[in-house]
């Protein structure tokens, strides 16, 4: 049983407050979206945030998962979990609404990240901010497909 500092508490709660609305809001865009590689996309993604809420809410109940035996059970469930959705086949046209909804996922997933940097640098123990730490790289995993998506449908241009 691990017992947590009154901020560690507050920090927790904050990021299983911020997840909460992950989960809503890809299972909106999921049924918004237009594109089935963008559905599929936010699909994926708000079953990684679920996972991210359960895992809170077991640190947040004293229990701290083993990042080693869950890295090495869920090693080919993320592999599957991080491909990219076929859109190479996708023949949507331009969609605005597609594009803003990718806009704001991009945006909560950049902001996601960051709440979790402070979170962690605030944790004392190791196990919580290694849990933490794994968390937050899918965090920015998840920005990364978005990311993709939006630059290869001409969402996001880099120049």
């Amino acid at each position: 049983m691990t017992t947590l500092t009154q901020k560690e508490t507050m920090l927790l709660k904050d990021e299983k407050a911020q997840e909460d609305i992950c989960v809503k809001k890809y299972t909106k865009y999921s049924n918004e979206a237009q594109d089935p590689a963008l559905k599929q996309l936010f699909t994926s993604i708000r079953d990684h945030e679920q996972q991210h809420v359960n895992t809170l809410n077991s640190i947040l109940n004293g229990e701290v998962p083993n990042m080693n035996q869950q890295n090495q059970q869920g090693q080919g469930q993320q592999a599957s979990q991080n491909q990219q959705p076929n859109m190479q086949n996708s023949t949507t046209p331009f969609n605005q609404n597609d594009a803003d909804l990718c806009h704001d996922a991009l945006s909560t997933e950049k902001y996601v990240s960051s709440t979790y940097n402070t979170t962690i640098f605030e944790c004392t123990q190791a196990n919580i901010r290694q849990v933490l730490n794994h968390i937050q790289k899918e965090e920015q995993e998840h920005g990364e497909q978005i990311f993709n998506y939006m630059n290869q449908k001409g969402y996001y241009k880099v120049q």
